[in-house]
């Protein structure tokens, strides 16, 4: 294996690696999201109780100080996530062009050498035709 293949090799592992941390920063946006929708259904739900019942709605306010605390705590997560996941973006991008750069490379590396190969076994094959034609122009003459 060439140095270049290694650096494929390589190249390509990173590649994956950027592809699995861009997964996994989707899934902790997509948590979070279900967490704001789970919260603001538990809200409404808590809201109906109050509006039913006195004891309810003696201890909403504190319950709803927490959730309000609670989602500008998801929001910030989120937005910090929602940054991760540009900057993951890019080191994907950027990745994926490394990828690029050294299959191109290996690939042209490999025209090279099968030209090359191709030269070698086509001045081969005239070298024996050149001694076929001497041979029979010399025996025959």
């Amino acid at each position: 294996m060439s140095a270049l293949d290694s650096l494929v090799r390589l190249h390509r592992w990173q590649l994956d690696d950027r592809r699995r941390e861009l997964a996994e920063l989707d899934g902790f946006a997509r948590k979070l999201r279900l967490e704001q929708e789970r919260l603001a259904a538990e809200l409404r739900t808590e809201q109906q109780a109050a509006a039913a019942s006195l004891d309810a709605a003696t201890t909403y306010g504190v319950y709803a100080k927490r959730i309000i605390e609670r989602r500008t705590t998801i929001e910030r997560s989120l937005v910090a996530v929602d940054q991760q996941i540009v900057a993951a973006r890019e080191a994907l991008a950027e990745a994926y062009q490394e990828v690029k750069r050294y299959e191109i490379a290996a690939a042209n590396r490999a025209a090279q050498q099968r030209k090359r190969a191709d030269r070698q076994q086509q001045h081969m094959l005239d070298e024996i035709g050149i001694d076929g034609f001497r041979r029979r122009n010399q025996g025959g003459g």
